[in-house]
């Protein structure tokens, strides 16, 4: 089973659920066409998804087009349902960077097609995530800068208030669908700017006094 770790405590989590939101940032949304989000976009990984610092992210052969989104991710640390908006920050137990890697061709033709996107999102290593720096060392996550380089070039910066839904809001919304349990993790979206990446290509993504993550790039046949 996959885990994560808390950075003071040594602490360990096994990672249940891996929920996952859709065009957060305004500015995201805009530089892929679509429409400003009413209620947030939910979709899912598995935990065999994730991946450390130092890990590498392995593109599957079928997808030519493999692009970076650099996330906040918040990790779940006790269990809750129906968990209320000014209860939500129990149930966190603190923030990590992390990276949404998408099957970009993947995806595009599973939604011109009218079909399920899980492979361009879930397929293994596509959830590099950072260790998990305590709630009480961060006391404002909503603003935060958050960062991805590729080869040392800066290609995604933005500011985590730029968020269109809070945390707070987005843990009581799950909550009223999926019962979230201690070491589910929640990608927060990201902002513009994502890219393509392609083997041999090493990613730095940096959520502001929190964590940084470095993995690289490879492919399962080379």
């Amino acid at each position: 089973m996959k885990s994560v770790t808390l950075r003071h405590s040594g602490e360990t989590a096994t990672v249940g659920k891996v929920l996952c939101l859709g065009r957060n940032y305004i500015e995201h949304a805009k530089e892929i066409n679509t429409e400003i989000p009413e209620h947030p976009i939910v979709f899912l990984k598995p935990s065999t998804a994730i991946i450390g610092s130092g890990d590498n992210v392995m593109i599957p052969p079928i997808s030519q087009d493999v692009h970076h989104e650099v996330e906040l991710v918040v990790m779940i640390g006790k269990d809750g349902k129906n968990i209320p908006k000014s209860k939500a920050y129990e149930h966190v137990a603190g923030y990590a960077v992390g990276l949404d890697m998408t099957l970009r061709d993947v995806q595009h033709e599973a939604k011109k097609k009218g079909l399920p996107w899980s492979v361009a999102k879930g397929f293994d290593t596509s959830a590099p995530v950072s260790t998990i720096l305590e709630r009480k060392f961060v006391p404002n996550p909503h603003n935060l800068e958050i960062s991805l380089k590729v080869n040392g070039e800066i290609r995604q910066k933005s500011n985590t208030k730029n968020m269109i839904f809070p945390i707070d809001y987005v843990v009581s919304h799950l909550s009223t669908i999926f019962t979230l349990e201690k070491g589910d993790l929640i990608y927060m979206g990201t902002p513009e700017g994502v890219g393509r990446v392609v083997p041999g290509d090493t990613l730095e993504a940096e959520l502001e006094s929190v964590a940084i993550l470095h993995v690289g790039v490879a492919a399962y046949n080379s």
